[in-house]
């Protein structure tokens, strides 16, 4: 039988149109490498024209009007998985799962995944079960799509009858996605920090370049371990070493527009892992790094400064300065003096750190 389209209350959307299905759409778009630009929420002459294209390509009315046929098609390329307010709920309807079958793939999740509880088999697909979903595929990983085919009923299979093999392909690839939301050391690799001057914001940029010429040009070894941090990143790291220090719960991390992250696992003491390997993995300690600091607005740099012997280091009046020990920046005050002439500041207790104010 046709999947239940109707389950998904897709509205029809056209030039002028706004809102999370045109985000959706243009996602969508954007995934399959049409040249849209950025995605926006409103359906302007851009989309429009990305959509008529997409439409001669797939043999579709050109009409730059996404209605049921257009739909039809992107739902069959994985549009599916961009749908606004899409629920694991709505997806089953979608797939033709009845109350019947979601129970059945309860109670599947739960044999294969060895879920500890078990699901409760009531045939309401929530949130538990989506996270019971995501963590059942985060165990099996490539094998969950095998394992769940040979668990499921002969009931649900007929029921779903030649469809069934494509459900079971998009319930996977909906799981798999489920899963990769999860917090976890694989999030490290994620909002990368930067380690570069050329990343910092003008003109703090051009203060740190310039003191650093001086510091090189003086003979002084120079070692940046990071500058820009973004938001995102400060974010995880604030809330993971929140989480292993156990002074909040999952369910009270809040959410964060950009990064979509899920810190509620299937159950307690999973998060809580997934928390400390987040922890080691972004090898920070048991302060919580800020959510807002001169890391994240650009304006800080982290340095390693040691020299032999004397240094003699021009400051930015143009006089020459001997510095001595202690050989480091972490350390020695006169070399805070310096850099400061040059618009570049040190936090005294906190021993890499400079930046735009002291901050």
């Amino acid at each position: 039988m046709p999947f239940k389209v109707s389950a998904l209350n897709l509205p029809l959307i056209r030039k002028g149109s706004t809102g999370l299905a045109v985000t959706a759409w243009q996602r969508f778009l954007q995934e399959l490498n049409y040249p849209l630009g950025g995605v926006d929420g409103g359906f302007g002459s851009t989309t429009e024209k990305v959509t008529i294209s997409y439409q001669q390509k797939n043999g579709l009315v050109a009409d730059g009007v996404v209605g049921g046929g257009t739909y039809g098609k992107a739902l069959s390329q994985g549009f599916i998985y961009w749908v606004s307010g899409l629920t694991s709920a709505k997806l089953l309807e979608y797939l033709n799962f009845g109350v019947n079958e979601v129970k059945n793939l309860q109670q599947s999740l739960s044999a294969i995944g060895n879920l500890t509880p078990d699901l409760v088999a009531d045939g309401n697909f929530g949130d538990v079960s989506t996270r019971g979903l995501a963590e059942t595929y985060k165990v099996l990983d490539t094998s969950f799509r095998p394992k769940l085919d040979q668990q499921l009923s002969s009931a649900t299979k007929q029921k779903l009858g030649s469809d069934y093999q494509i459900a079971l392909d998009i319930l996977t690839e909906y799981a798999r996605r489920q899963r990769s939301r999860l917090s976890g050391a694989q999030w490290v690799r994620y909002f990368p920090a930067s380690s570069s001057l050329d990343d910092l914001a003008s003109p703090f940029r051009q203060r740190a370049q310039a003191f650093q010429k001086a510091l090189l040009d003086a003979g002084a070894k120079v070692n940046i371990t990071n500058t820009y941090r973004p938001p995102e990143r400060a974010y995880m790291m604030h809330y993971a070493v929140l989480l292993n220090n156990r002074d909040i719960t999952p369910a009270q991390v809040p959410g964060m527009l950009g990064i979509d992250i899920q810190w509620v696992h299937y159950s307690d003491p999973i998060s809580y892992q997934a928390a400390r390997d987040m922890v080691r993995a972004f090898d920070i300690g048991s302060n919580p790094a800020a959510l807002r600091s001169r890391h994240t607005q650009a304006l800080a740099v982290d340095w390693g400064i040691t020299w032999n012997d004397t240094l003699r280091i021009r400051d930015g009046n143009g006089a020459i300065v001997n510095i001595g020990s202690p050989r480091n920046g972490d350390q020695n005050p006169r070399l805070w003096d310096v850099g400061a002439t040059y618009g570049v500041y040190k936090l005294e207790y906190d021993p890499p750190h400079w930046s735009v104010d002291g901050y």
